[in-house]
């Protein structure tokens, strides 16, 4: 059961809770009240001088990724360089950053990097997330799926990020599904775990705040958008029914689930469209990397462009 103490503090971890059936089926969400909040949020985001510390705060929660096919050792070891440094020493001086301030919060690769991953940032305070539980696609048999996130866990791997079988949505197999997710939960143990909802393919809002809810009753520590493999990734309107589910929890429950919006992300602006979501749905307290993380591989580059852009 969930601890009744403050959101994101380590005794309001979610632990789960029993399968709500009741809960679940009274879950509704308004689509075209969603479509509206979300198109006026992003109408109201801009990037200005002003934008300087959220664009920060964006690279403090980031999770800096890698997930191509042809992904090697070196570019793994660059990418975890490049998470430890995330902008050049004059930016940050220009800036009035001290370069130990800034880091990202997460490298996030595939299993056979752990190793490579964990050796490069030994002392870093980052974290090693990778993918699990047959990412993307998550079809193989859930015991496959359970060895293999025991098999991140045993590599040592601070963080699995396991993809739920969608089918279970679109054919609204909700108990399937919260079984599923408390075997990735009992087969992480205590290691963070966030699950990749694959919203693009989920069709309805109703089948988005479903599926959040049942993960998170599941023990979920994190609910993800995607798994950047989908034609549709990462949508506001997605984000905004899953940060009112991790609300509607928070409340009922007491515990802080975190979120992750993945996939399609490339701008500045759209990280502050998420930083800007999160912070009127659920808070300020979820503005750190133990509740709120940006999955990203190229946003970075755009993020320091603009920074440049704003000390001239």
């Amino acid at each position: 059961m969930a601890d009744n103490t403050g959101p994101g503090s380590a005794e309001s971890r979610n632990h789960g809770i029993p399968f709500d059936p009741e809960w679940l089926n009274a879950t509704r969400v308004d689509a075209h009240a969603i479509e509206q909040a979300a198109e006026s949020l992003a109408a109201c985001i801009a990037v200005t001088k002003e934008s300087q510390p959220s664009l920060l705060k964006a690279i403090t929660v980031m999770d800096l990724t890698t997930l191509a096919d042809d992904d090697t050792d070196e570019r793994v070891r660059r990418l975890c360089a490049r998470g430890r440094h995330p902008l050049p020493p004059e930016l940050l001086g220009q800036l009035g950053v001290k370069i130990s301030e800034l880091k990202v919060a997460a490298v996030c690769i595939y299993h056979r990097f752990i190793q490579t991953a964990l050796h490069e940032l030994q002392g870093s305070g980052i974290k090693v997330a990778t993918v699990s539980a047959d990412f993307p696609k998550g079809l193989a048999p859930v015991e496959e799926r359970v060895a293999q996130i025991h098999r991140s866990v045993e590599a040592g791997a601070d963080e699995i990020d396991v993809v739920i079988k969608r089918e279970h949505v679109l054919r609204e197999r909700w108990r399937e599904l919260y079984d599923e997710v408390a075997a990735f939960r009992a087969a992480c143990g205590n290691k963070l775990m966030k699950v990749i909802l694959g919203t693009g393919d989920l069709q309805t809002f109703d089948g988005i705040a479903r599926a959040s809810l049942i993960a998170m009753m599941a023990g979920a520590d994190f609910i993800k958008t995607s798994t950047g493999k989908e034609m549709t990734n990462a949508t506001l309107p997605a984000a905004l029914v899953m940060t009112q589910a991790i609300r509607e929890y928070a409340k009922k429950t007491g515990a802080a689930v975190g979120f992750k919006p993945a996939g399609g992300i490339r701008t500045a602006k759209q990280a502050l469209e998420y930083l800007s979501l999160v912070g009127e749905e659920l808070g300020g307290q979820w503005l750190t990397p133990n509740l709120f993380r940006i999955g990203a591989s190229s946003v970075l580059d755009d993020i320091e462009r603009h920074l440049q852009q704003l000390v001239i």
